[in-house]
């Protein structure tokens, strides 16, 4: 399995060009700028368009010419919400609308002042959920366990026209140390919040099957938060029509010490998200165990 090396594609030139038409045109301008970019990566960048083929055609059972249509339809997704987050970074927020499922248990779960942890996906656009907590008016403190890969010069860029982020970073760390981190974290009735999809080459993993096949998963935050004590909730914001996201929030049954049941419950509710909204599965490498004949075609 050729497992995610942690890096996004882009340049910093492409992201001033699509500031500037939200700016100056509207957000709706820049989505049709998309269409060319979205076109450059279907022609041009086989290996994820063979990842991602393999996840419409195999995994979600599509036609091999819907499973084309989809590939392409894919990057032009991506793209919006990224588009999406740039614009609401930056201060655009009340362009867009947006919906809450569930956030009566995130309030319950504050209330226990245990902490909590959140485990999301690389599905949707999940990095906006700090704006829909200011919307609902819940007041707390998110710590984002994250690795430190992405592209210097785009992270410099997107600080400098943002507004200041009230996420917190909790940096993994090969000493181990962002443990304590996460621990302080709770003890202060915070929130965690993991992507339990993306597993690295070195770091220990489980396996647990996803839309019929087996795939890995990074064990750390099934781990972490099988023997933490606090609870736990499955959260996702997910892109909608004219400008509107849905935030979905679940609560896990979690069995102390049980990561694979947790896991398994995961990949469930993840599953149960991608039957919805197939397009924003955002994981462009060889994500499942394929086998030679999957992936020659």
């Amino acid at each position: 399995m050729a497992q995610w090396d942690g890096k996004s594609r882009g340049t910093v030139l492409g992201y001033k060009i699509f500031v500037f038409f939200i700016k100056k045109a509207g957000i709706k301008s820049a989505y049709f700028i998309l269409y060319f970019v979205a076109a450059y990566y279907f022609f041009f960048l086989k290996k994820s368009n063979r990842s991602i083929f393999y996840y419409f055609k195999e995994r979600l059972g599509y036609s091999y010419f819907k499973s084309k249509k989809m590939v392409f339809m894919s990057y032009y997704t991506f793209g919006q919400t990224i588009l999406d987050k740039v614009s609401i970074s930056a201060g655009m927020q009340n362009r867009f609308t947006y919906e809450f499922d569930g956030v009566e248990i995130l309030k319950k779960l504050l209330e226990e002042k245990k902490g909590g942890v959140l485990i999301s996906a690389h599905i949707g656009n999940f990095e906006i959920a700090e704006h829909f907590f200011s919307e609902i008016d819940v007041d707390f403190q998110i710590n984002l366990v994250t690795t430190d890969l992405e592209h210097s010069a785009i992270k410099n860029y997107l600080e400098k026209i943002s507004k200041k982020s009230s996420i917190k970073l909790i940096l993994i760390k090969d000493d181990l140390s962002h443990i304590f981190e996460i621990n302080a974290a709770l003890a202060r009735n915070e929130l965690v919040c993991f992507t339990g999809d993306r597993y690295f080459e070195g770091v220990k993993s489980l396996t647990e099957e996803l839309l019929g096949q087996e795939a890995k998963f990074p064990a750390g935050p099934f781990l972490i938060a099988s023997r933490l004590k606090v609870p736990v909730v499955f959260v996702y914001v997910m892109k909608e029509a004219n400008l509107h996201y849905h935030l979905y929030t679940r609560e896990a049954q979690v069995n102390h010490r049980n990561e694979k049941a947790l896991l398994k419950e995961y990949t469930q509710s993840l599953e149960s998200m991608l039957k919805e909204y197939p397009l924003q599965w955002f994981n462009y490498f060889d994500f499942w165990v394929q086998s030679k004949e999957s992936k020659s075609k």
